[in-house]
């Protein structure tokens, strides 16, 4: 444990400003964050220049990025596999759902309760799982999102069987004068951006030092003092809860939920998403999330009786030109122009 003590310290070390950080990793980390404020911004002026129906897009797009940022936590910080992780996106949307037309929840606390509901379920996923790694993990959580779809058809009292649940959605109060899209759109750019502090900061402490120490060498991390057993588990958890999270504000959105919504196929192309948005990355869910909410529908323009094909041929053709995803390829297009200008 005096090994990992010491790991531990010196990483904090490396990682507090103004003790051991490099000037020019400290001037990296401050345009970040302007580059963070300047997009967040521009998203905020986006919804009083676009259409309904584009405004109603991009509430997508964030939906899906709060959802891949915790399928990121998992697979691209902690080296796990998951192929279930749109089970716990319906989990989460059937929760929200069931509490506003069941049971008459305000909206605000549905949030909260879909999180905790998803979190739970993937700490009870993770018990199993961290006995199990590789293709026998995939089948275990590809298992759950098999399953997961007859299940909701067959409790029909509570989730509508076949025919799913509709719901009214939240009204944008009179004071902030927004029209119905917009008001969900920033409600649904309240939580991505929460969703993402959250997750930054859970990265930068002894959670995410140990994530990324089992996901590079999980015997080495196991001699440091790292309890395999506990982090992963908590990974499968915490990225649950962010999937969970993500179909809350589905539900709010959309209006509907339904079994047909929630197929097997969207855990892979959530999956897809996140490679070709670029794994280990914070802008990589948001990249992800463009690529799930326009790609398939381009595929089905492009070819109406094989969209699946098209779809293919795009992730092959963006992982040949980006193996490391579109976040990869933004990094070294940044750093080539860097180079280019201190060269001038």
């Amino acid at each position: 444990m005096s090994g990992s003590t010491e790991v531990t310290s010196k990483a904090a070390s490396a990682e507090t400003p103004g003790r051991g950080r490099a000037p020019g990793r400290a001037a990296t980390v401050r345009w970040r964050w302007i580059v963070a404020a300047l997009l967040l911004a521009a998203a905020c002026y986006a919804p009083f220049q676009l259409v309904p129906f584009h405004v109603f897009q991009l509430s997508m797009v964030l939906v899906y990025a709060v959802a891949l940022l915790g399928l990121n936590l998992l697979v691209g910080h902690a080296g796990q596999i998951s192929l279930g992780h749109g089970a716990f996106f319906a989990v989460g949307a059937y929760t929200a759902a069931i509490l506003l037309q069941r049971v008459e929840l305000p909206y605000p606390l549905t949030l909260p309760v879909a999180a905790a509901v998803a979190f739970v379920l993937g700490l009870a996923l993770g018990l199993p799982a961290m006995r199990l790694r590789g293709l026998y993990l995939a089948l275990v959580t590809l298992a759950i999102a098999i399953f997961l779809v007859p299940l909701l058809k067959r409790f029909e009292p509570l989730t509508g069987g076949s025919m799913g649940l509709t719901l009214a959605k939240p009204a944008p109060p009179a004071w902030t004068g927004l029209a119905e899209d917009q008001w969900l759109y920033f409600l649904a750019l309240a939580v991505a951006v929460a969703a993402f502090l959250l997750a930054h900061s859970l990265l930068r402490s002894r959670v995410g030092r140990a994530l990324h120490a089992i996901r590079d060498n999980e015997a080495a991390a196991e001699v440091m003092g790292v309890r395999l057993s506990f982090y992963k588990t908590l990974a499968f958890a915490w990225s649950a809860m962010f999937a969970g999270a993500a179909g809350c504000v589905y539900t709010w959105v959309i209006g509907f939920v339904s079994p047909d919504s929630f197929v097997v196929t969207l855990s892979i192309t959530l999956l897809a998403g996140l490679v070709v948005g670029g794994l280990g990355s914070f802008s990589g869910p948001i990249l992800g999330g463009l690529f799930v909410m326009f790609v398939p529908g381009i595929a089905q323009d492009v070819n109406d009786a094989a969209p699946g094909v098209i779809f293919g041929l795009l992730i092959i053709a963006v992982m040949y030109v980006a193996p490391t995803g579109l976040a990869g390829l933004a990094g070294r297009v940044t750093r080539s122009i860097q180079k280019i200008l201190r060269k001038e």
